[in-house]
Protein backbone atom coordinates (compact mmCIF):
# COMPACT_ATOMS: atom_id res chain seq x y z
CA UNK A 1 0.00 0.00 0.00
CA UNK A 2 2.82 2.08 0.46
CA UNK A 3 4.69 2.94 -3.22
CA UNK A 4 4.31 -0.12 -5.68
CA UNK A 5 2.80 2.66 -7.62
CA UNK A 6 1.52 1.36 -10.96
CA UNK A 7 3.20 -1.69 -11.08
CA UNK A 8 -0.42 -2.65 -11.01
CA UNK A 9 -2.47 -4.25 -14.14
CA UNK A 10 -1.45 -2.67 -17.30
CA UNK A 11 -0.59 -6.22 -18.86
CA UNK A 12 -3.44 -5.74 -20.80
CA UNK A 13 -2.52 -2.03 -22.20
CA UNK A 14 1.38 -3.78 -22.94
CA UNK A 15 -0.56 -6.40 -25.08
CA UNK A 16 -2.75 -3.98 -26.80
CA UNK A 17 0.56 -1.73 -27.98
CA UNK A 18 2.41 -5.08 -28.84
CA UNK A 19 -0.54 -6.32 -31.30
CA UNK A 20 -1.07 -2.81 -32.12
CA UNK A 21 2.32 -2.68 -34.32
CA UNK A 22 2.18 -6.00 -35.28
CA UNK A 23 0.67 -6.07 -38.70
CA UNK A 24 3.15 -2.80 -39.02
CA UNK A 25 6.03 -4.07 -38.27
CA UNK A 26 5.60 -7.06 -41.02
CA UNK A 27 4.99 -4.47 -43.38
CA UNK A 28 8.35 -2.93 -42.82
CA UNK A 29 10.31 -5.76 -43.72
CA UNK A 30 9.32 -5.61 -46.87
CA UNK A 31 9.50 -2.23 -47.58
CA UNK A 32 13.18 -1.97 -46.28
CA UNK A 33 14.20 -1.37 -42.19
CA UNK A 34 11.87 -0.59 -39.97
CA UNK A 35 11.83 2.47 -37.97
CA UNK A 36 11.73 1.39 -34.35
CA UNK A 37 10.79 3.37 -30.92
CA UNK A 38 10.57 2.43 -27.39
CA UNK A 39 8.19 3.42 -24.51
CA UNK A 40 7.93 3.05 -20.72
CA UNK A 41 4.30 3.16 -20.76
CA UNK A 42 4.37 3.09 -16.75
CA UNK A 43 7.03 6.01 -16.71
CA UNK A 44 4.27 7.97 -18.82
CA UNK A 45 0.88 7.08 -17.35
CA UNK A 46 2.71 8.35 -14.24
CA UNK A 47 4.53 11.38 -15.16
CA UNK A 48 1.48 12.56 -18.01
CA UNK A 49 -0.79 15.52 -15.76
CA UNK A 50 -3.28 13.61 -15.28
CA UNK A 51 -1.34 10.62 -13.77
CA UNK A 52 0.25 13.03 -11.23
CA UNK A 53 -3.50 15.00 -10.62
CA UNK A 54 -5.06 11.29 -9.91
CA UNK A 55 -2.80 9.11 -8.70
CA UNK A 56 -2.15 11.90 -6.26
CA UNK A 57 -5.46 11.78 -5.64
CA UNK A 58 -5.58 8.21 -4.36
CA UNK A 59 -2.55 8.55 -2.24
CA UNK A 60 -4.46 11.57 -0.22
CA UNK A 61 -7.88 9.24 -0.56
CA UNK A 62 -5.84 6.40 1.50
CA UNK A 63 -4.11 8.94 3.81
CA UNK A 64 -6.31 8.39 6.43
CA UNK A 65 -6.31 4.47 6.43
CA UNK A 66 -2.44 4.77 6.88
CA UNK A 67 -3.04 6.77 9.85
CA UNK A 68 -5.07 4.52 11.52
CA UNK A 69 -3.02 1.64 10.11
CA UNK A 70 0.46 3.66 11.89
CA UNK A 71 -1.73 3.86 15.27
CA UNK A 72 -2.82 0.71 15.86
CA UNK A 73 1.21 -0.48 14.68
CA UNK A 74 2.67 1.85 17.66
CA UNK A 75 -0.22 0.51 20.06
CA UNK A 76 0.74 -2.82 19.32
CA UNK A 77 4.29 -1.94 19.59
CA UNK A 78 3.82 0.01 23.26
CA UNK A 79 2.08 -3.32 24.55
CA UNK A 80 4.22 -5.66 23.31
CA UNK A 81 7.36 -3.72 25.02
CA UNK A 82 4.79 -3.07 28.21
CA UNK A 83 4.61 -7.13 28.10
CA UNK A 84 8.81 -7.21 28.15
CA UNK A 85 9.12 -4.79 30.36
CA UNK A 86 6.57 -5.82 32.80
CA UNK A 87 5.54 -9.48 32.11
CA UNK A 88 7.22 -11.07 34.76
CA UNK A 89 5.91 -8.94 37.48
CA UNK A 90 2.34 -9.73 36.21
CA UNK A 91 0.57 -12.39 37.78
CA UNK A 92 -0.47 -15.25 35.30
CA UNK A 93 -4.13 -13.98 35.11
CA UNK A 94 -2.61 -10.31 33.69
CA UNK A 95 0.35 -11.64 31.50
CA UNK A 96 -2.22 -14.37 29.94
CA UNK A 97 -4.81 -11.45 29.30
CA UNK A 98 -2.15 -8.71 27.95
CA UNK A 99 -0.82 -11.62 25.47
CA UNK A 100 -4.42 -12.22 24.38
CA UNK A 101 -4.78 -8.65 23.87
CA UNK A 102 -1.43 -8.09 21.94
CA UNK A 103 -2.71 -11.23 19.63
CA UNK A 104 -5.98 -10.25 19.04
CA UNK A 105 -5.18 -6.63 17.81
CA UNK A 106 -2.10 -7.86 15.74
CA UNK A 107 -4.69 -10.06 13.92
CA UNK A 108 -7.28 -7.17 13.52
CA UNK A 109 -3.94 -4.92 12.16
CA UNK A 110 -2.94 -7.36 9.70
CA UNK A 111 -6.86 -7.77 8.30
CA UNK A 112 -7.21 -4.27 8.11
CA UNK A 113 -3.74 -3.52 6.10
CA UNK A 114 -4.79 -6.29 3.39
CA UNK A 115 -7.71 -5.08 2.86
CA UNK A 116 -6.77 -1.43 2.60
CA UNK A 117 -4.06 -2.34 0.33
CA UNK A 118 -5.69 -5.30 -1.99
CA UNK A 119 -7.99 -1.77 -2.38
CA UNK A 120 -5.54 0.58 -2.96
CA UNK A 121 -4.21 -1.50 -5.52
CA UNK A 122 -7.66 -2.26 -7.16
CA UNK A 123 -7.86 1.14 -7.53
CA UNK A 124 -4.47 1.82 -8.82
CA UNK A 125 -5.22 -0.68 -11.45
CA UNK A 126 -8.70 0.83 -12.55
CA UNK A 127 -6.40 4.31 -12.92
CA UNK A 128 -3.27 3.07 -14.95
CA UNK A 129 -5.79 1.12 -17.28
CA UNK A 130 -8.23 3.79 -18.11
CA UNK A 131 -4.98 6.35 -18.63
CA UNK A 132 -3.11 4.15 -20.03
CA UNK A 133 -6.24 2.70 -22.98
CA UNK A 134 -6.41 6.44 -23.62
CA UNK A 135 -2.27 6.85 -23.97
CA UNK A 136 -2.46 4.11 -26.17
CA UNK A 137 -4.25 6.12 -29.06
CA UNK A 138 -1.60 8.89 -28.78
CA UNK A 139 0.78 6.24 -29.30
CA UNK A 140 -0.76 5.12 -32.39
CA UNK A 141 -1.75 8.11 -34.17
CA UNK A 142 2.62 9.30 -32.70
CA UNK A 143 3.84 6.06 -34.46
CA UNK A 144 1.85 6.50 -37.75
CA UNK A 145 2.32 10.08 -37.88
CA UNK A 146 6.28 9.69 -37.79
CA UNK A 147 6.93 7.02 -39.49
CA UNK A 148 7.51 4.06 -36.72
CA UNK A 149 6.94 0.40 -37.49
CA UNK A 150 7.17 -0.54 -34.27
CA UNK A 151 6.55 1.16 -30.60
CA UNK A 152 7.93 -1.31 -27.57
CA UNK A 153 6.59 -1.03 -24.26
CA UNK A 154 9.93 -1.32 -21.67
CA UNK A 155 8.02 -0.92 -18.72
CA UNK A 156 7.64 -4.89 -18.19
CA UNK A 157 9.88 -6.90 -16.15
CA UNK A 158 10.05 -9.55 -19.12
CA UNK A 159 10.54 -6.54 -21.61
CA UNK A 160 12.67 -8.59 -24.96
CA UNK A 161 14.76 -4.80 -24.91
CA UNK A 162 18.34 -5.24 -23.28
CA UNK A 163 19.70 -2.08 -25.13
CA UNK A 164 18.10 0.89 -27.40
CA UNK A 165 19.68 3.98 -28.59
CA UNK A 166 18.18 6.97 -26.25
CA UNK A 167 16.50 8.35 -29.67
CA UNK A 168 13.90 6.01 -29.76
CA UNK A 169 12.86 6.75 -26.55
CA UNK A 170 9.71 8.54 -27.52
CA UNK A 171 8.29 8.67 -23.86
CA UNK A 172 8.80 12.17 -23.22
CA UNK A 173 7.22 13.20 -26.42
CA UNK A 174 3.65 10.91 -25.68
CA UNK A 175 3.67 12.47 -22.20
CA UNK A 176 3.71 15.91 -24.11
CA UNK A 177 1.24 14.58 -26.64
CA UNK A 178 -1.03 13.16 -24.05
CA UNK A 179 -1.20 15.75 -21.64
CA UNK A 180 -2.47 18.45 -24.80
CA UNK A 181 -4.98 16.05 -25.74
CA UNK A 182 -6.36 15.36 -22.11
CA UNK A 183 -6.16 18.74 -21.51
CA UNK A 184 -5.28 18.45 -17.65
CA UNK A 185 -2.90 21.16 -16.63
CA UNK A 186 0.38 20.27 -14.90
CA UNK A 187 -0.02 20.00 -11.28
CA UNK A 188 1.33 22.83 -8.77
CA UNK A 189 4.29 21.11 -6.98
CA UNK A 190 4.10 21.04 -3.34
CA UNK A 191 6.39 23.80 -1.38
CA UNK A 192 9.77 23.27 -1.32
CA UNK A 193 9.29 19.47 -3.36
CA UNK A 194 11.94 18.62 -6.00
CA UNK A 195 10.46 18.54 -8.99
CA UNK A 196 9.42 14.69 -10.54
CA UNK A 197 12.17 12.76 -12.57
CA UNK A 198 11.89 13.35 -16.27
CA UNK A 199 10.32 9.99 -17.54
CA UNK A 200 12.75 7.32 -18.77
CA UNK A 201 13.06 3.41 -20.16
CA UNK A 202 13.27 1.33 -16.89
CA UNK A 203 16.02 -1.71 -17.61
CA UNK A 204 13.99 -4.91 -17.67
CA UNK A 205 14.28 -6.99 -14.32
CA UNK A 206 14.68 -10.72 -14.11
CA UNK A 207 11.41 -12.16 -13.88
CA UNK A 208 10.37 -12.59 -9.69
CA UNK A 209 12.36 -9.21 -8.82
CA UNK A 210 10.44 -7.16 -6.49
CA UNK A 211 8.87 -3.82 -7.98
CA UNK A 212 9.48 -0.74 -6.66
CA UNK A 213 7.56 1.23 -4.65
Amino acid sequence: MTGKFVRATLTAVALLCSSAWAQAAGAATTAGPAKIGIINMQDAIVACNEGQRDFGALQKKFDPKRDEIKRGTDEVEGLQKQLDTQGDKLNDEARAKLVKEIADKKKSLQRTAEDASADYQQQQGELANKIGSKMLEVVNKYGEANGYSVVLDVSGQNSPVLWAPATTNITPQIVEQYNTVSGVPAQAAPAGAKPPAAAKPAAPKPAGTSPKK
